[in-house]
């Protein structure tokens, strides 16, 4: 037989669809106003996160050599942190301004001159004939080899000024950054409960440990054996172009952290401004900024080793789009977000599908 429906039943059926749906609507909406108001905060939260993983070891000593006081400790690893990682970044900042906008307006003026080449420069072996060639034309008639690029160069200008401007907004995030990073790790215990608690729910117990495990590895796995290889390369590398004089430092230095937190080879980079200087310096300042630079662009050869140990391996493209979406996406502190955030979906991506369902496991032992 047929139920028969009441309307009195009807009405209460159609009650409670409403009030699920409202409820949700309600969550929902909570849900993305509570994530637009934290939106600007993302950034440097997640950036946090990652400084406190990756030195937890390190302020564990320093709490210990305070007697046990993690306040003391997270406040004295701010103000370290913040006096290592910022001077250097606002130094770095001005001079990318200037090069930015001295380029820009160049540019935009057409004000932009190629002296040139000397004698010598053709004298090099390999590609000497070529450059000097190519150099000579652009020296001469350096307007009409710009004409056919011209709103490249106007955007790439633009978005150079931009960059370097919003390069003071991008020194407070990190700022802000490592004092979230050092309140972390004043409650290290309580946030590694919390991790572990959420992955249980999501994946279970003993399954949500081993995800927070692999989180745990992959952070310390980027920031070892790509950032902190990066940042080393890039500061010896940045030293010798500043010591040299070589135009546009800053932006050069820039660009050979690109190069090495997406492991692009170094010397790449560096092998054109190396014969540059000995085209325009004297032989005792060409002779050892080339070694220098030579040395430090193969740095990362010896230094994985000594930083990376036993982490987890992740491909190159992941890092190299890591690193440029990030960039784009959340200017200077995506450089450093990005290839890690990546790297962590990458490696929870692969665990996913590493993993068969129970019915095809059950059909195999069968």
């Amino acid at each position: 037989m047929n139920a028969v429906i009441s309307p009195n039943d009807e009405q209460r059926y159609t009650r409670k669809v409403m009030e699920a749906v409202i409820r949700i609507g309600i969550v929902v909406l909570l849900a993305l106003w509570s994530f637009q108001i934290f939106s600007p905060f993302l950034g440097p939260v997640v950036w946090g996160i990652i400084i406190a993983i990756a030195m937890y070891r390190s302020f564990s000593r320093l709490e210990g050599a305070l007697g046990g006081r993690s306040g003391l400790a997270a406040t004295l690893f701010a103000l370290l942190a913040i006096a290592v990682l910022i001077t250097p970044t606002i130094f770095l900042s001005e001079s990318l301004l200037e090069s930015a906008q001295g380029l820009s307006q160049n540019l935009e003026s057409g004000a932009v001159t190629i002296p040139p080449p000397p004698e010598r420069v053709a004298d090099l072996p390999l590609v000497g004939e070529q450059l000097y060639g190519t150099w000579k034309q652009a020296s001469r008639n350096l307007e009409a080899v710009l004409d056919d690029f011209q709103p490249q160069i106007r955007a790439f200008s633009a978005w150079l000024l931009k960059r370097a401007v919003g390069a003071g907004v991008d020194i407070l995030l990190f700022a802000l950054s490592i004092m979230i990073g050092a309140a972390f790790l004043a409650n290290a215990e309580a946030g590694e409960r919390m991790a572990r608690a959420i992955a249980a729910r999501l994946a279970g117990g003993h399954r949500g440990n081993i995800l927070v495990d692999l989180c745990r590895d992959t952070v310390l796995s980027v920031v070892r054996g790509v950032l902190g290889i990066a940042l080393i390369q890039t500061a010896f590398l940045a030293a010798g172009l500043f010591v040299a004089d070589v135009p546009a430092a800053g932006l050069l230095t820039l660009v050979a952290l690109l190069f090495a937190v997406a492991q692009i080879p170094m010397l790449l980079l560096f092998l054109p401004i190396i014969v540059f200087v000995f085209a325009t310096a004297d032989t005792g300042v060409a002779i050892p900024f080339a070694i220098w630079s030579v040395f430090f662009s193969f740095a990362d050869g010896f230094l994985k080793p000594l930083l990376l140990g036993r982490g987890l391996e992740v491909p190159m493209p992941v890092i190299l789009i890591g690193v440029v979406g990030g960039m784009l996406a959340s200017g200077l502190i995506g450089l450093f977000v990005g290839p890690i955030v990546l790297s962590l979906s990458y490696a929870l991506f692969i665990v996913w599908l590493e993993q068969r369902p129970a019915v095809s496991q059950a059909q195999e032992s069968t």
